[in-house]
């Protein structure tokens, strides 16, 4: 039986910070009025001439360098965005010729936040399936790009970033099989889709922030656990949850409602501000370098937000 693992994990974020005392030159806000309301208090921001497949790319290449393993080892590239620059060629081919590969398959899922989560399950049933020997899957996203500078009660959540992770076949019967990708529980509520919205032209960031809220800590626990059920496992044995970093205010009723009492929480939206589909792959990644997971623990991944989609599964980290 072949199974997958996370082979390696690989992050990037621009190197200009933007704080809130930087965010109050620009709109009626102050530091106070952000931390209280949503908890974030830095965000990384990209240049002009820092496109979103240059962050993933970045990623991508940390990811690698990790795993061993050079561009052409990679026959699957999956790339979750929602502030691609152009309609073809897609990210996923930008950030494939950046590498210098040869003949991936390449494809971008526009998931918006649960973006990342739903391309993991993709590239899981891939290679399952035996389409592909090895991915690289990655969240990337240039929300600066997408935001209103005018409205704060949006333009202070937003951030850039590009989380990656390198999803490989193993055999279901050797040793480290269990350090695996879990079964997927993902759906959507499709008449609540204009909650969160980037539309337009030139394209905008807009939601119904307490529409939003309400959803995701009175809906999504339930969910959550029901992941966890799916894997075989309780949340009481979880070493880690990784929820999409939109909200400290959401992260943390939300984590407290799946019951995972042992588990550390990621909290990079602090810091990085809503990255969208890069935020999981983000926090993840950072969570492994720094050392405060061990390598084969138990972690709930779980995607939320866009479309009003969701997606979710346990994965045991490299």
């Amino acid at each position: 039986m072949t199974g997958t693992r996370i082979a390696a994990l690989g992050h990037y974020q621009p190197a200009k910070v933007l704080t809130n005392h930087d965010l109050a030159e620009l709109v009626d806000t102050d530091d106070a009025w952000i931390t209280s309301r949503v908890g974030i208090r830095t965000r990384h921001i990209g240049g002009p001439d820092e496109p979103v497949d240059e962050l993933a790319a970045h990623a991508a290449g940390k990811a690698l360098a990790t795993a061993g393993l050079t561009p052409d080892d990679i026959d699957l590239v999956l790339v979750a965005t929602s502030t691609a620059i152009d309609r073809s060629p897609n990210t996923a081919a930008r950030v494939a010729a950046r590498l210098g590969m040869t003949s991936p398959a390449t494809m971008d899922l526009n998931v918006v936040c649960a973006g990342f989560t739903h391309a993991l399950a993709t590239a899981d049933h891939a290679v399952r399936a035996g389409g592909s020997r090895r991915a690289l899957v990655i969240g990337a996203d240039k929300m600066s790009a997408v935001a209103d500078w005018t409205d704060r009660t949006t333009c202070v959540l937003v951030g850039d970033g590009a989380g990656a992770a390198i999803v490989e076949a193993v055999d279901e019967e050797t040793p480290g099989a269990a350090r695996g990708i879990g079964p997927v529980l993902w759906g959507s509520v499709p008449e609540m889709g204009h909650a969160v919205r980037i539309e337009g032209t030139p394209p905008r960031f807009a939601q119904e922030g307490q529409s939003v809220y309400r959803w995701a800590t009175q809906q999504l626990p339930a969910l959550a656990r029901q992941t966890c059920e799916r894997s075989g496992i309780t949340p009481e044995d979880l070493a880690g949850v990784v929820l999409h970093q939109a909200n400290l205010r959401i992260i943390e009723p939300l984590a407290a409602k799946i019951g995972a009492v042992n588990a550390i929480v990621a909290r990079d939206v602090v810091d990085s501000g809503n990255t969208s589909a890069a935020s999981i792959p983000l926090a993840l990644a950072k969570l492994v370098e720094r050392g405060e997971l061990a390598s084969g623990a138990p972690v709930l991944l779980f995607g939320f937000g866009g479309n009003l989609s969701y997606a979710g599964q346990v994965v045991r980290v490299p």
